[in-house]
């Protein structure tokens, strides 16, 4: 192997290695987008789960009260 097919096949590597590194940082700006719109979710979901327990609640207290009487 010469010096010209030594330098053409570092050259490919190096340009391999740099895509393959973009294309991950990549995926990874695009897996943290879809993970941070999972929690916004699962947080309003929690949220609402909340609400409705309280709501609950505040029935289960009246029909309790009205049964009292």
């Amino acid at each position: 192997m010469d010096w010209g097919q030594f330098s053409v096949m570092f050259i490919t590597f190096v340009g391999l290695f740099i895509w393959n590194r973009t294309e991950n940082r990549s995926d990874m700006r695009h897996m943290d987008a879809k993970l941070e719109s999972n929690r916004n979710l699962i947080i309003a979901f929690h949220e609402a789960i909340k609400e409705e327990i309280k709501d609950f609640h505040g029935r289960l207290c009246a029909i309790e009260e009205r049964n009292k009487k």
